[in-house]
């Protein structure tokens, strides 16, 4: 068995990898394990339980399933309820149960005020002064944008923090430091010193802040007593009435690519949703952005110009410039938010007096240094283009060997949830399973000795699996990513919806227990989506088969219906209507893709999870397991 061991360039940067074989130390009663190289030295690689399927019911199956990894967690983590305290404690701030729902708080006291006041109590109001922030915001790539920053930054020496939002598996995930997740025990220490002081504070029209403003103060809390040189912070939602827009005196600011999304909260056009992003905007700061629409960038003018904020257009990042180094996060859309990243950190560097520090003597100014390669190379985001390779043992060997002849089940990862970036996850996703030369292939995934053998004789299925949030629009992101790979040449075999583990009013974390889904979970959405799907495929609304057990349970699928020749979804006009699914949970679902590369050797399932950044992290957290 191949195990990733991890090297460190200066400032914590990745080094070359490489495998050592430690085949003989595999536990004998793994039936699973899932390799991921580990984005920082606190990482390590996992080995994963799988209970095959078998004739016990559902409920049997999945309370196995949690009990398992509420076991292995709780042994591990002595500090567990303390974290989970905290967990708890974040929930209570969460005031709406779903997304779509009006705030309580709405027509209360001016958000902003409302932070500004938060950090009074904790006396960061003129603490956070002293911050060298980079600001950024946008519809799709900010999050990029701040990770290809913070590295950038990080291999040029300095001391990182950034901040960005939503996690994926653990809170602690939206707060870095110098590369890492903050540890637990900052965390916690940070944590409880804000929760103290405002909950002491909190009085009548004073209350505890909700989630994201919490999380918000906690970051600068953080900024502050670690000392950091810069302060990368992503905006979380639109920008001008943004929690993160207390910073007044950033050094820079970014406006990432622009789109359609989150209307219901910041406009039905994209001039009204850049409006919104254009007010991170500062007199006279420089303020960088990519190429947008007319409609978008006109809006971004007149605002630059009413602040006298010098604002420049950055092109695309161009492939030979890069001089053969291959960017960290994969996809062509890349470049875009590398080229925006690669001048908010030129800039950020010489209004700060760190530049001449940074370029050699004699170089030239329009020069990229060596750092910012590094930076580029090795800038990890998970579940945005992110490859993991499931490695499927056989139940029956008792020596958890990888020789017995299984088939291969990849994951291909992307928290894409707008028109814009379905598109963008489509693009990459068809390069991907392709085979060209990807660096997510090479640094989220690996491939065993002999596999290239084995790979010519496997039959490849692209399945999708896929949920999203009822504030979305499936009528147009299902057929835009169906469109986008079928251009390619790409078409899914099968489509799988499921619900997702994780609720809206719940923070959780990653040593968490998984939930335990509810037996008989509403369906409702995924139904729809199936009956969307099947109609963007064959032109027509299809019968969907709502199959239930006695019980009332939706039953899986049998095993063999990813491994016929059924006609591809996205192909030739009369597709058989059962080439999707509707799945009862995600723990089911994933175990049950396990048992069919098991079954079949000679299948290759390369299964594109997206729709939502909440699906994406649920499969993180079941792989992990």
């Amino acid at each position: 068995m191949l195990v990733y061991v991890k090297g460190f360039l200066k400032c914590g940067a990745p080094g070359v990898p490489f495998f050592y074989d430690k085949r003989k130390s595999l536990v004998t009663k793994t039936t699973c394990s899932f390799y991921i190289l580990p984005s920082g030295p606190g990482d390590r690689v996992c080995f994963c339980n799988n209970l095959r399927y078998s004739s016990k019911s559902i409920e049997v199956m999945e309370k196995a399933f949690i009990d398992m990894g509420s076991k292995e967690d709780k042994a591990d983590s002595p500090a567990l309820s303390s974290y989970d305290d905290a967990m708890e404690a974040l929930s209570t701030l969460i005031s709406r149960r779903n997304r779509g729902d009006p705030s309580p708080t709405k027509g209360s006291r001016d958000k902003l005020e409302q932070v500004g006041t938060y950090l009074k109590i904790l006396e960061l109001e003129d603490k956070i002064k002293e911050l060298k922030v980079i600001h950024v915001a946008g519809t799709k790539g900010k999050g990029s944008t701040c990770v290809f920053c913070e590295a950038i930054l990080r291999n040029c020496g300095l001391k990182t923090g950034m901040f960005t939002s939503p996690h994926l598996i653990d809170v602690r995930e939206r707060f870095r430091i110098e590369g890492l997740d903050i540890s637990e025990e900052k965390f916690l220490q940070y944590f409880w010193e804000c929760w103290k002081l405002l909950k002491e504070k909190a009085v009548d029209g004073l209350t505890m802040p909700p989630l994201f403003q919490f999380l918000t103060v906690l970051a600068f809390k953080i900024f502050v007593c670690e000392k950091v040189d810069v302060a990368v912070i992503e905006v979380g939602l639109g920008g001008k009435l943004d929690s993160t827009n207390v910073i007044q005196n950033p050094v820079v600011c970014g406006i990432a690519s622009l789109g359609m999304d989150h209307m219901d909260i910041l406009g039905n056009t994209l001039a009204d949703i850049a409006f919104h992003k254009a007010g991170i905007f500062k007199p006279q700061i420089p303020a960088f952005t990519v190429p947008q629409l007319s409609e978008a960038m006109k809006v971004l003018q007149e605002t630059a110009n009413n602040l006298e904020v010098p604002l420049e257009v950055v092109a695309p990042l161009d492939l030979k410039r890069l001089d053969g180094v291959t960017l960290g996060l994969s996809g062509d859309h890349q470049l875009v938010n590398a080229g925006l990243a690669v001048s908010l950190s030129r800039c950020w560097l010489q209004r700060t007096g760190n530049w001449e520090n940074i370029l050699p003597n004699g170089s030239k100014e329009t020069e990229i240094p060596v750092a910012f390669f590094r930076g580029l190379a090795t800038a990890r985001l998970h579940g945005r283009a992110q490859v993991v390779h499931d490695v499927v043992l056989d139940p029956q060997t008792s020596s958890g060997s990888m020789e017995t002849p299984c088939g291969d089940l990849i994951f291909y990862l992307d928290g894409a949830h707008s028109p814009e970036s379905m598109e963008a996850c489509g693009r990459w996703f068809s390069t991907a399973v392709k085979g060209k030369k990807s660096l997510s292939t090479a640094v989220n995934g690996y491939r065993r000795h002999g596999d290239i053998g084995r790979d010519l004789n496997r039959v490849s299925k692209q399945i999708l699996l896929f949920n999203c949030m009822e504030v979305r629009d499936p009528q147009v992101l299902l057929p835009k990513l169906v469109t986008t790979c079928a251009s390619s040449g790409t078409h899914f075999s099968r489509a799988l919806f499921v619900p997702s583990m994780s609720t809206y009013n719940k923070v959780i974390s990653g040593k968490s227990a998984i939930p335990l889904d509810t037996r008989r979970k509403d369906l409702t959405w995924q139904f729809r989506l199936q009956r969307i799907w099947e109609r963007s495929i064959q032109g027509t609304d299809a019968a969907v088969d709502h199959t239930l057990k006695p019980d009332g349970i939706t039953a899986l699928p049998p095993h063999d219906f990813l491994c016929g020749d059924a006609p591809h979804c996205g192909g030739p006009a009369g597709t058989p209507v059962n080439s999707s699914a509707v799945m009862p949970s995600l723990p089911l679902t994933i175990n049950w893709l396990r048992d069919c590369v098991r079954r079949n050797p000679s299948l290759k399932l390369e299964v594109l999870v997206t729709g939502s950044l909440h699906l994406v992290g649920d499969v993180l957290r079941l792989l992990k397991r």
